[in-house]
């Protein structure tokens, strides 16, 4: 039994092939981990904010000395947290939008990136220490072209900056499927494509 975070990200919904890939993710977990629990966490009905100084300026105050006001502000940042620390598995799906990931995955991915929560720093060289251990990820991503080989593959900067960011914070990427090549071969065949590659470790 395993507690699955499934997070969405794309503006579309019935017609979104990242949803839909995410789903089929989701699926075989559950195969493989019978009577896991699923916590769903929509970014397009959550309204995560962006960033402003008095949020940033909440995160750094010590818990035990903010006012309500600052614990209101870091509200939504805190459960997104406490889901993250609860998951022994999240499925983030991550669908390209001009080479990169929506403002809504990246409004998150800044609200949850807080120092001495889910990173430290150490002095020891350049990144930060991730400090969500023992949890992994399986990214979902969707496009309409092909960027998991080729010339295109330089400019991936969406799967490419989401399994770099969620490797900061301390989290394995063990998987990432894609239903790319959309504009190429069509939505349906590069979906199947995607879900056809899914292994779950």
């Amino acid at each position: 039994m395993k507690k699955i975070l499934h997070i969405s990200s794309s503006p579309r919904t019935e017609n979104s092939s990242s949803r839909k890939l995410g789903q089929e993710v989701v699926r075989k977990i559950t195969e493989k981990y019978p009577n896991s629990t699923i916590q769903k966490y929509d970014l397009t009905k959550k309204e995560i904010p962006h960033l402003s100084e008095d949020q940033i300026n909440s995160f750094f105050i010590n818990p035990n000395q903010r006012s309500s006001m600052q614990n209101s502000i870091i509200k939504q940042s805190d459960h997104a947290i406490t889901q993250l620390l609860e998951a022994d598995i999240i499925v983030i799906e991550a669908p390209m939008y001009n080479f990169t990931i929506t403002s809504t995955l990246k409004a998150y991915f800044d609200n949850i990136a807080r120092s001495g929560v889910t990173f430290r720093y150490t002095g020891n060289g350049y990144l930060p220490e991730g400090l969500l251990q023992n949890k992994k990820a399986y990214i979902a991503t969707s496009s309409g072209g092909i960027y998991s080989e080729g010339e295109l593959q330089p400019h991936d900067f969406a799967t490419t900056y989401t399994r770099f960011f969620l490797e900061l914070i301390g989290i394995t990427v063990a998987g990432v499927f894609r239903s790319e090549g959309q504009a190429i071969i069509g939505q349906e065949e590069a979906l199947q494509n995607g879900i056809n590659s899914i292994i779950i470790e």
